[in-house]
């Protein structure tokens, strides 16, 4: 009977020197020397294998948030043009009753699709609106590399995370497909634009609005590359409104500054005319205009102002309420 030990040694001395095929025995039983160097080979061939395997993921849990969305999105279908020139069903993506800026702030909405066009929205042009022509936003809070959304909670309900389904597909109407990319969100995708997470905001209550223009000195409107939208000669101005400040329903506006008489109540909700510019008295947010029925320049303001002409207006002729 072979010694096992000697087998053993016998098997190693064999498969380096390569002799004639002949049989060897083990313990458990026969197999021939041709089976011997075809299991060597094949554990040699594995173990490059997962030498390779373990070199390719060597450091994947380093990356950012942006890296990993941006391998998901390579899931998403690109296609040119609108959502309704590639017949994409109306319910399902930016067009659907439930994707309205003020119904997807109740709860995450995910799209089957999204539209990103190029266009015109009130003073913005260009600016970014979606398939139901409503206005995108980015936040100066938020960073762009690597892209990172910092607005969750009640900032979330009043500015809603724009969401495309895993999966799904994006219309690509003249905004460069090299610009738009994706971080993983509420078990989706958050679009972003030149790095940057866009937004809904749900006081914006019909297409074409641009109510969330210049709140807080941190929101504004997002250019095709992911530049902010009439932050440079667009006759935009910054404003100290919190985005997070209840609306107001109410203003008195008065005559001369430091709130001297004649006065003018006015009450939203919605745009309304404004007869006096010399100061106002205000609790919440609203939105003031230099041009009649809520056009033109405008400046977003949370609290009395003493003097209006202080705040870069000539004059004041609307006011809009998101009560």
């Amino acid at each position: 009977m072979v010694n096992p030990a000697v087998a053993g040694v016998r098997v190693k001395s064999e498969i380096a020197s390569e002799p004639p095929q002949r049989a060897i025995i083990y313990p458990s039983g026969v197999f021939s020397m041709f089976h011997a160097r075809t299991v060597f080979a094949s554990c040699a061939a594995l173990s490059v294998l997962l030498l390779s395997a373990c070199s390719h993921n060597e450091g994947e849990g380093d990356s950012s948030e942006s890296s990993s969305a941006a391998a998901t999105g390579a899931d998403l279908s690109f296609r040119d043009g609108t959502a309704r020139q590639n017949n994409a069903d109306a319910n399902t993506g930016d067009t659907a009753a439930t994707a309205a800026p003020a119904a997807a702030a109740k709860k995450p909405v995910v799209r089957k699709w999204v539209q990103l066009s190029a266009g015109k929205a009130g003073a913005l042009n260009p600016v970014v609106i979606n398939g139901a022509g409503f206005t995108l936003y980015r936040f100066d809070k938020d960073t762009a590399n690597p892209s990172k959304s910092n607005c969750f909670g009640e900032c979330a309900t009043t500015w809603p995370p724009y969401l495309v389904a895993k999966g799904g597909r994006v219309f690509v109407d003249g905004v460069p497909k090299s610009s738009i990319g994706f971080i993983q969100r509420d078990g989706a995708l958050q679009v972003t634009i030149g790095g940057w997470p866009i937004y809904l905001f749900n006081k914006d209550l019909k297409p074409g609005d641009t109510n969330g223009q210049g709140v807080g000195g941190t929101w504004f409107g997002v250019t095709p590359d992911g530049q902010k939208a009439g932050n440079a000669g667009g006759g935009q101005t910054e404003t100290s409104a919190s985005p997070t400040s209840p609306p107001a329903t109410a203003g008195t506006f008065f005559n001369s500054p430091n709130f001297g008489d004649p006065s003018q109540g006015v009450a939203g909700p919605g745009c309304q005319a404004v007869r006096f510019s010399g100061s106002l008295q205000i609790s919440g947010f609203a939105k003031i205009w230099e041009g009649d029925n809520c056009t033109g320049k405008s400046v977003t303001v949370d609290k009395n102002l003493a003097d209006l002409s202080a705040i870069g207006l000539t004059q004041v002729k609307s006011i809009r309420f998101f009560n």
